[in-house]
């Protein structure tokens, strides 16, 4: 895996922590660096962690399951960003709460990053340094969460759905590109 394939599959898995982090912003009386680096720490180190244990998850059946490898991180990854888009498209609006106690945050830490431990899977099979990952990964997902909180306070609700929807096709569409060139159709 090159590093746009890995920016961009740690922007897909970002967006959900993007667009809790806008909804954060919205009920917070002021977006300040504080809040923004507070949230950046709580999604960003979640999404750092999960790769890592969906990883070793996943290298204990490497051998047992190699030969279908491909359709199995296509499979989650088409699934993580079919879901991405569906929650999007579903209309339903989540209660903005204005808390970063690890009591509030935890459990959307914790719900933003169950893709990453897929995707975490996925990379067992494929040729991927989990610790180099898993840091990227943490890192851009820092970066958008805490640029999130500010859009949140500034923009509003606006572009949610829209950074889930995009984040959903680039996960969907990399799935296919790593299919496509385990099957020998395709070579980037």
């Amino acid at each position: 895996m090159n590093i746009l394939e890995l920016f961009l599959v740690a922007v897909g898995l970002s967006m959900d922590a993007f667009a809790v982090a806008v909804c954060k912003g919205l009920a917070l009386k002021r977006a300040g660096w504080k809040s923004m680096a507070l949230t950046g720490l709580w999604f960003g180190g979640f999404q750092a962690l999960m790769p890592v244990l969906g990883y070793l998850a996943g290298v204990r059946f490497k051998d047992a399951i190699t030969a279908v490898d491909h359709w199995i991180a296509f499979g989650l990854l088409a699934v993580i960003g079919g879901n991405m888009i569906r929650e999007a498209l579903s209309g339903e609006e989540e209660a903005a709460d204005a808390s970063l106690s690890p009591k509030a945050m935890l459990p959307l830490a914790l719900a933003t990053s169950i893709d990453a431990l897929a995707v975490g899977v996925g990379f067992a099979f494929l040729d991927v340094n989990i610790g180099a990952a898993a840091g990227f990964i943490g890192a851009v997902t820092f970066v958008l969460s805490a640029a999130g909180v500010k859009a949140g306070a500034v923009f509003g609700a606006r572009y949610k759905s829209r950074a889930e929807i995009t984040g959903g096709v680039i996960l969907i569409l990399l799935g296919a590109k790593i299919l496509l060139e385990h099957l020998g159709i395709i070579n980037f």
